[in-house]
């Protein structure tokens, strides 16, 4: 069992680094072949159109087939042929094709969150999800230390290559993953999408949305924009998104320990949502670098704490023969969020100001702030 666990964990973070090695400079590569504000927008929020059109059907198969080994290995697969349409096809098309296939393997990840939390007994449930997003996010620092140490040396073509040899061992390593056989069920599409009529799943989903739509659009993208306009070098870029997914595992680490449990999401989810809020006011108008560097922090919070309780509670209420039909409708709806955000935040910084792109962002981190506060009071 121990094994096994370590053997998944692996897989894991192999799995986000081959998603995320390339992160760093994919805006600051795409402005560099002159492709304007708006199309980057549309490019990174296609990662999130094939999750939001993929997600819920994957969660109601999983459930049906009550298998998960397929779906990781499929979503392995993708994260590897993704960056080969990077490597032969490096402009707006290449990447647009990619992230949509980048958003096909991400779809999977539901089979990855139900496939590991389902080996925890239901009170540690919280624990789990925050132990899965730790890997997940260590995953996605490594990426960004080879990003660094490679990219003004070797360029975006290496760094596709790596994502493409992470998804490869990602798939060869899931072939010993071992899963018992189901017993057969008679489950209908109809009972398993029932649950998404659930509220605490629509509240919590939406807090999803929130945090992921604004990481999409900010410090995956549009912030190392404003790091470079700033005058920030290539490795000062890859510094900057190292130390945002160093926050953000070490606040997963945070998240699944029995300290942070004590505050519980009541606490932590509305006082990450407002630091999210001030850290989308603050980073377009600070013009010293460090000062940008630091702010990082902030999304490496919500990344580490937020999107750990928004997971756990969305599935708080979820019968278990239903969870990858809930976690499908979950991943899918905060997807919406990481498609819409960063084309309606690349718009605006194209007609307006980038200063205005992420007021907006701000105000829909208080609204969340304000929602999730209702929510619990009642």
């Amino acid at each position: 069992m121990k094994k096994q666990q370590t053997l998944f964990l692996a897989i894991v973070s192999c799995f986000w680094f081959a998603q995320y090695v390339y992160i760093p400079y994919q805006t600051p590569f795409l402005t560099s072949l002159g492709i304007s504000s708006s199309m980057i927008g549309i490019i990174v929020g296609a990662y999130g159109i094939s999750q939001m059109l993929l997600r819920l059907p994957v969660g109601v198969l999983a459930d049906q087939a009550g298998r998960h080994k397929h779906f990781i290995l499929t979503g392995c697969l993708c994260s590897g042929i993704a960056s080969i349409f990077r490597i032969f096809l490096p402009n707006a098309i290449g990447f647009l094709i990619a992230n949509l296939f980048s958003g096909m393997a991400s779809a999977m990840w539901i089979s990855f969150m139900v496939f590991f939390t389902n080996s925890y007994p239901k009170d540690k449930q919280a624990q789990a999800t925050g132990k899965i997003v730790l890997f997940n996010n260590l995953g996605m620092f490594l990426g960004f230390i080879i990003s660094t140490l490679c990219y003004s040396h070797l360029g975006m073509k290496y760094l596709c290559i790596f994502s493409i040899l992470g998804g490869g061992f990602a798939f060869l390593l899931g072939l010993f993953i071992k899963e018992e056989r189901p017993e057969k069920n008679n489950l209908s599409a109809k009972y398993l999408l029932s649950i998404c009529s659930n509220k605490r799943l629509w509240m919590f989903a939406f807090i999803a949305l929130i945090q992921q739509g604004i990481q999409m659009s900010t410090t995956m993208s549009f912030t190392t924009q404003i790091l470079k306009d700033c005058g920030a070098s290539n490795g000062m870029v890859g510094l900057s998104s190292m130390y945002y997914m160093l926050t953000a595992v070490c606040f997963a680490a945070f998240a699944s320990s029995k300290f942070c449990a004590k505050k519980g999401p009541k606490f932590w989810i509305p006082t990450v949502l407002l630091c999210i809020c001030c850290y989308c006011i603050f980073v377009p108008r600070i013009t010293w670098i460090p000062g940008i560097f630091l702010l990082q922090t902030l999304p490496g919070m919500a990344t580490g704490i937020l999107f750990s309780y928004a997971t756990s509670e969305a599935m708080a209420e979820v019968p278990a023969e239903q969870k990858s039909t809930a976690m499908g409708f979950f991943q899918a709806f905060y997807a919406i969020g990481m498609t819409l955000l960063p084309i309606l935040t690349g718009n605006i910084a194209s007609s307006i100001h980038m200063q205005t792109a992420y007021l907006f962002l701000a105000f829909i981190a208080l609204a969340g702030f304000i929602m999730v506060k209702i929510f619990y009071r009642k």
